[in-house]
C-alpha cells in the first residue's frame, strides 16, 4: 500500500493508545491522514500522539470515554477545527470482562454494552453526520472479534456486543451507501498486544498451539486488514465482515481458560 494512500484524509480512531488502535492510527497518520486519537487514559493518548508525531505523522490526542456523546462530539469537532473535515472513523474502544453467565454481574453487562455497542454507534452516527455534511463520501470501521461468530466460554456479553456491531454494519448500508459512506467490521481473533501478554503469559504459547497459522496475530495484521477497508482500495465494499485470526474460526478449538480469573 502506497505510503501516500491517506493523503487528505482525516480520521478518528478511539481506544488508540496502545494495541491494536494505536497501531492502525499510527499507519494511518504515517501514510498521510491527519488522525484524532482517543484513549480513555489521558497519559497513553498523550503518549501515543507523541510517538506517531515522533516518526513524522500528524496526530492529536483526545482523551475521554468513548462511549460518551459528549466525548464523540468533541472529536468530531476537533477534526474539523483542526484539520478541516472528517472522512475516516474507527470504532474501535472496546472491554472485555469475562464472566460465568450465571453470575454475570449487571453493572458489567452495562458497561460492555455501552463502551462496545453504545459508543461505536454514537460514533458512527456523529461521523456519518459530518461526513454527510461534507458531501464527499467516507469510510467507518467497526471493530468486532472472532467471538461474534464462535462460542467461547465466559464471554457472552462481550460476543454479544460483537455479533451486534456486525448486524450495525450490514444494516447500515442501506442508510449510509446513498452517502458514498462505506462501513464495514473487522473481526481479530487472539492477538499479541500489550493487555492480553499482561493478562495471560501463557497466552503467546496457548493461541499458537490452537491457531492453524501456527501463531497468534500482531497487531499489524489486524491493522493491514483495516487499512484496507479504509482505503481507496475498498470503495465498493460496504457491509462486510472481514475475519483476522489464522483460521482459528474454521476449526474452533478452544483455549484452556483453567487459570483464568473470571
Amino acid at each position: 500500500m502506497s505510503t501516500e494512500i491517506f493523503n487528505n484524509q482525516v480520521a478518528i480512531v478511539t481506544g488508540a493508545g496502545q494495541g491494536i488502535g494505536f497501531e492502525i492510527a499510527k499507519q494511518l497518520a504515517l501514510k498521510g491522514a491527519g488522525v484524532i486519537l482517543n484513549d480513555f487514559d489521558a497519559d497513553l493518548a498523550t503518549q501515543a500522539a507523541n510517538t506517531i508525531r515522533g516518526l513524522g505523522g500528524e496526530c492529536i490526542a483526545f482523551a475521554g470515554d468513548a462511549s460518551q456523546s459528549e466525548i464523540i462530539d468533541g472529536m468530531v469537532a476537533e477534526a474539523v477545527s483542526c484539520f478541516g473535515k472528517l472522512t475516516i472513523a474507527v470504532a474501535n474502544a472496546g472491554i472485555t470482562l469475562f464472566g460465568d453467565f450465571f453470575d454475570y454481574p449487571k453493572e458489567n453487562l452495562q458497561k460492555v454494552l455501552e463502551v462496545n455497542l453504545m459508543g461505536s454507534f454514537l460514533l458512527t452516527q456523529a461521523a456519518a453526520r459530518q461526513m454527510r455534511l461534507q458531501k464527499s463520501g467516507g469510510r467507518v470501521l467497526l471493530m468486532s472479534s472472532v467471538v461474534g461468530h464462535q462460542s467461547h466460554k465466559f464471554l457472552g456479553a462481550y460476543a454479544m456486543t460483537k455479533a451486534g456491531l456486525e448486524m450495525l454494519a450490514k444494516n447500515l448500508v442501506l442508510e449510509l451507501s446513498p452517502y458514498g459512506i462505506t462501513i464495514n467490521a473487522v473481526a481479530p481473533g487472539a492477538t499479541l498486544t500489550e493487555r492480553t501478554l499482561t493478562t495471560d503469559p501463557t497466552y503467546p504459547k496457548m493461541w499458537s498451539g490452537i491457531t492453524p497459522m501456527g501463531r497468534p496475530a500482531i497487531c499489524e495484521d489486524i491493522a493491514n486488514a483495516a487499512l484496507f477497508l479504509l482505503s481507496p482500495s475498498s470503495g465498493h465494499i460496504t457491509g462486510q465482515s472481514l475475519i483476522v485470526d489464522g483460521g482459528w474460526t474454521s476449526v474452533s478449538p478452544l483455549p484452556d481458560l483453567s487459570n483464568l480469573d473470571t
